[in-house]
């Protein structure tokens, strides 16, 4: 029976086709990612942190609207996480004059930042993606336009948006040719989101084709560009050197490896790594600078367990004085949030973080400062990761001898690490203008 009416709802031109995915998403997935996250919570702290700092969502929204600027338009921008916050964030500046912002987000790693951040007018978790949680938000916030960063998309809350005439749009947009919206069962599904959005705009032209995949013809889609080049190269270039921040920092003999973003999965193949690199060049390995993504006491006290078991000799960078001889350490464990753009300077290599564990964090940043990267196998989150690696101004490796491999030789060729550098920073200028580019469409709206 179910299978005799299921080409009358899939029928795109049927209204039904719409509804039968409304009722499956809200009788199915809504209730099951409600059970999995408070069952993830109850052994994951990061996401029972998440649960906590929703239970007041709609209090602390009206109390932030109360004290906002009393401006004629708001633009409503969601994002995930941090990535999705930075390509979001000169967008939010370029318009902040003129319209008031409110900023959801999903993830508590960004919560901080993005309460604390100045050119917002509020800042909350967006609530579970359920039909009375997006009709209240949109009642309380009133946009004029919603905003989301590169792909965390909520039907819910799109479907109630389109209800309202809101006109949403897609900045700095990424669809992966792995990704499970462009699969066969799921590709219905999310055809009946995306055609709701108004603007899509992408990050390269291999994006725009499969977000039109999942769009009409009559849908606008267009190529702008990665907005986080700008707020990444805008950033490196202002950093400036600073002796006085790093004590000790003339008494490092050898090259520099600069590891930032680290979680425990890099750090075994990193570590590994090294151990080769001591083997093969006692004499002249590099000091290792590692910058854990969140360097908790805990975090530290597993690094320094694991580099004792290695015998290397390591300090933390809360305990250095000018006096200290880091001569004849082999890693400097940095226990303080902050410094990671200032170390990239100093980095004659830079390894980044992320793509051990499940996805690559900021290729970005070391590149725009003209340093050699490299990183392990899961890039696909990131489209820059993808043209450093295809134009050589970085490395893919997957285990800890190419890792080896891929540092000794950039350390013995300077030119080769120089050149390298120099093809990842002319990369990001190339990639300049997604702003612009992207700005003329959302300010038709505000």
């Amino acid at each position: 029976m179910f299978l005799s009416v299921l080409p009358f709802f899939y029928s795109p031109t049927n209204l039904r086709f719409a509804m039968f995915w409304k009722l499956a998403y809200n009788a199915f997935a809504v209730p099951a990612m409600l059970v999995g996250f408070h069952c993830a919570g109850c052994c994951n702290p990061k996401i029972q942190e998440g649960i906590i700092g929703r239970k007041r969502v709609f209090a602390e929204l009206t109390d932030q609207l109360q004290r906002a600027r009393g401006l004629e338009k708001t633009a409503w921008f969601h994002f995930t996480s941090v990535g999705e916050f930075e390509q979001a964030k000169p967008l939010i500046e370029a318009i902040y004059a003129e319209t008031r912002i409110v900023l959801t987000f999903f993830s508590p790693s960004v919560a901080p930042n993005a309460k604390s951040y100045p050119y917002a007018d509020a800042a909350v978790y967006l609530p579970l993606d359920t039909p009375g949680n997006a009709e209240r938000l949109i009642r309380r916030i009133e946009p004029a336009l919603i905003v989301f960063s590169k792909f965390d998309i909520w039907p819910n809350l799109v479907w109630k948006a389109s209800k309202h005439e809101i006109p949403i749009i897609v900045v700095a947009g990424t669809l992966h040719a792995e990704s499970k919206r462009l699969s066969g069962f799921a590709k219905p599904f999310f055809r009946s989101v995306h055609r709701h959005i108004r603007v899509h705009c992408a990050i390269s032209d291999a994006d725009a084709a499969r977000f039109q995949q999942l769009c009409s013809s009559e849908h606008e889609i267009v190529v702008t560009g990665d907005t986080r080049y700008e707020q990444v190269y805008r950033r490196a270039i202002s950093v400036e050197a600073d002796a006085e921040f790093f004590p000790g920092q003339g008494s490092l003999k050898h090259p520099i490896l600069i590891a930032g973003s680290t979680y425990t999965e890099d750090e075994r193949v990193l570590l590994a790594a090294y151990r080769l690199l001591r083997e093969s060049r006692p004499d002249n390995r590099p000091h290792l600078i590692l910058v854990p993504h969140e360097p908790t006491p805990e975090r530290i006290k597993e690094i320094r367990g694991h580099l004792m078991r290695e015998r290397l000799a390591h300090l933390c960078f809360s305990d250095l004085r000018s006096e200290v001889d880091l001569s004849a350490v082999d890693v400097l464990i940095v226990d303080t949030v902050g410094l990671l753009a200032k170390l990239y300077r100093l980095a004659d290599i830079a390894f980044v973080g992320g793509s051990f564990r499940g996805s690559v964090h900021n290729v970005m940043e070391p590149a725009a400062m003209a340093k050699p990267v490299i990183f392990g196998p899961t890039i696909q989150n990131a489209h820059e990761a993808s043209l450093l690696v295809d134009q050589a101004g970085a490395k893919l490796v997957r285990t800890a001898q190419e890792l080896a491999d891929a540092i000794t030789m950039w350390l013995d060729d300077a030119d080769a690490r120089t050149t390298a550098g120099t093809i990842g920073k002319r990369l990001i200028e190339e990639n300049l203008g997604a702003v612009e580019r992207t700005l003329v469409h959302l300010r038709r709206y505000v």
